[in-house]
């Protein structure tokens, strides 16, 4: 009788050791499937996939550039001299040709502009304190959007030569 006891006492410790090994095999899946969950990389936007930068396999850490994602949507920046912003509105008519597309005239239209000259974005800015100051006209980027129903602007890819020509007189749509 007192072996029974005795086994009973056993079984009654072992089976909490047993509830806890269950819970840390659960915990285990559970880390298991986050785990999982990290394997999956997603682009931020759609778009084509340019320079590839990584192999199968390769173990990478967040914030690691995998690739290059060229966006669906595709848009032209011109850089204006500050002294050919006058006159210029948002909604402005633009026509531009592309040297890629033998000089094709295409249409789109102010969308917006940078809100400061480049040279307030440059990694080294430059120092008027020296006495020897030069006026340099300096460029703003104009954001022009494509109008759509273009055939031509299906083959526009991002760094191609670009010539814009802003009518300042026709009135902004």
């Amino acid at each position: 009788m007192e072996v029974a006891r005795q086994n009973l006492a056993v079984i009654v410790g072992s089976r909490a050791s047993l509830a806890a090994a269950v819970e840390g095999a659960e915990a285990a899946v559970q880390l298991a499937e986050i785990d999982m969950q990290n394997t999956a990389i997603v682009a931020p936007r759609d778009g084509r996939v340019g320079e590839v930068g990584v192999r199968l396999g390769q173990y990478v850490t967040a914030g690691t550039q995998l690739t290059a994602i060229v966006p669906s949507e595709v848009w032209i920046v011109a850089n204006y001299k500050e002294t050919q912003l006058n006159g210029m509105k948002v909604g402005q008519r633009v026509r531009f040709t592309v040297d890629a597309l033998d000089h094709q005239a295409l249409m789109g239209h102010i969308e917006r502009f940078s809100p400061a000259a480049g040279s307030e974005f440059s990694v080294i800015k430059a120092d008027n304190a020296t006495g020897n100051f030069t006026k340099v006209a300096q460029r703003v980027a104009v954001r022009i959007s494509i109008d759509p129903g273009q055939e031509a602007a299906a083959r526009l890819v991002p760094g191609l030569s670009v010539v814009t020509y802003v009518d300042k007189d026709a009135p902004e749509e």
